[in-house]
């Protein structure tokens, strides 16, 4: 059964899309099964994983409002290798379309029912606030992947997430768990970064993952080609963290079984 992980951050751009375009490249090279969920508006995980969104005939929000199932409407990359459950603008209006449904948070986990069993790895990429998207990933999802960037406020931001995924924990989900934390954009140069990274290994103590994922050129310039980074730049630097990342999954998750 698949081990369905949300990728999420109340606060934007520490990574988060990034990571789980990566992160599922890296786990399908390690012959792993892995459907990647885009669950923002935006689409860029659906770009950054080689489709156009501007082309898609079914999307995740057919999914959500029940005119479509995931079997029918994900899509298998070549470019990434790995099979996707796309988004594009339409995923805008779902908010609004959810709040007259029954069951509006748990929408997704029904949907997953058809899948689970088909995947190693589900991953799901959530829009940067908490809304109603976000709520049925924490719903649908066993563990939690919180990429922080290790700056000055990103203590304060993990803060209100942590009470978010409690909330969500004991009205919707009991099983929802800490996947792990992933410090990225890391750059060991400037003090901050060690001090904050330091406050999160004494908090978290073992949720904190030991890779990290550094600044890297190649890993921006992937996504303008609908790449991930190890089918764009394989030797470079970020390829070579988010393997090292998928390795520490898998043990993790040998381990827990």
């Amino acid at each position: 059964m698949a081990r369905i992980i949300a990728v999420t951050n109340q606060k934007g751009g520490v990574g988060k899309t990034t990571t789980c375009v990566n992160l599922a490249a890296s786990l399908s090279a390690m012959k792993r099964r892995v459907l990647l969920i885009d669950l923002d508006p935006q689409g860029n995980a659906t770009t950054g994983s080689g489709l156009q969104k501007e082309e898609l005939e079914k999307s995740v929000f057919d999914v959500l409002v029940g005119t479509h199932g995931v079997k029918e409407t994900m899509i298998y990359s070549e470019t990434a290798g790995y099979t996707v459950l796309p988004a594009n603008g339409d995923l805008t209006g779902a908010e609004v379309v959810l709040l007259d449904l029954p069951s509006k948070e748990t929408r997704l986990r029904a949907g997953l029912y058809e899948v689970e069993h088909d995947f190693d790895y589900i991953l799901l990429d959530c829009p940067p606030s908490l809304n109603m998207l976000t709520v049925n990933a924490l719903a649908a999802a066993q563990g939690v992947l919180i990429p922080v960037q290790c700056e000055y406020y990103a203590l304060e931001g993990l803060t209100a997430l942590l009470q978010t995924i409690e909330t969500i924990s004991t009205a919707l989900n009991p099983s929802l768990a800490i996947e792990g934390i992933l410090r990225t954009m890391y750059d060991p140069r400037p003090s901050l970064t060690h001090d904050v990274s330091t406050q999160l290994v004494e908090y978290f103590g073992d949720k904190v993952f030991d890779t990290v994922i550094p600044r890297n050129i190649r890993l921006a310039e992937a996504p303008s080609y609908g790449l991930p980074v190890l089918h764009y730049e394989k030797q470079s630097r970020g390829a070579v963290a988010y393997l090292a990342l998928a390795g520490e999954f898998i043990r993790k998750r040998a381990v827990a079984a």
